[in-house]
C-alpha cells in the first residue's frame, strides 16, 4: 500500500508470467508508460512530490508479503521487501547475484533489474502502480 493516506486506490493488475529478457523488456515499457499516465504533470498531485519519492510499482507474492520497486534517476533499483516477502531474500540473491543487505531496503545496480523480474515473475500473483512509497521509513 502507498504511505499516504489521501491516494486514491490503487489498481492491482493479476500478473502473468514472464520467461525471459524480451518479455521482460516489454512488461518494463508498459509499466513505464502506464506508470507516466498515472503521474500526469497536469495532475495537482502528481506536482506535490519529486520522481524520488518512490513512485513504482508493488509485486504481491502469491505466498505473501510485498516487494515495492522504484528506480532512481539513475537506472539504479530500490526494493523495500516488506517483512512478509523476507522468505523472497534467497530469490532475489540468486536472481541479482547481490548479497541481502542488513535492512528490508534493497539497492540494486541498473543491470539487475531484468534478471530480478525474471527471478520473481514465478513468485508473483499481482501488481500495482504506487504513487508515493517512503523507503526512508523502512530502513532499520
Amino acid at each position: 500500500m502507498d504511505d499516504y493516506e489521501d491516494s486514491p486506490p490503487p489498481i492491482t493488475r493479476p500478473w502473468i508470467h514472464l520467461e525471459n529478457s524480451g518479455d521482460v523488456e516489454g512488461w518494463i515499457d508498459s509499466y513505464n508508460r502506464d506508470l507516466k499516465r498515472t503521474l500526469d504533470p497536469n495532475n495537482v498531485q502528481s506536482q506535490s512530490f519529486g520522481l524520488n519519492q518512490g513512485q513504482g510499482i508493488c509485486f504481491v507474492l502469491a505466498a505473501g508479503g510485498e516487494i515495492y520497486l522504484h528506480t532512481t534517476g539513475d537506472g539504479d533499483v530500490l526494493l523495500d521487501v516488506t517483512p512478509e516477502a523476507e522468505w523472497a531474500a534467497p530469490v532475489i540473491v540468486a536472481a541479482t547475484g547481490m548479497p541481502a543487505p542488513p535492512s528490508q531496503v534493497w539497492a540494486l545496480p541498473a543491470h539487475a533489474l531484468t534478471q530480478l523480474v525474471v527471478g520473481l515473475s514465478m513468485l508473483i500473483e499481482s501488481t500495482r502502480i504506487v504513487t508515493r512509497h517512503d523507503f526512508r521509513k523502512r530502513r532499520y
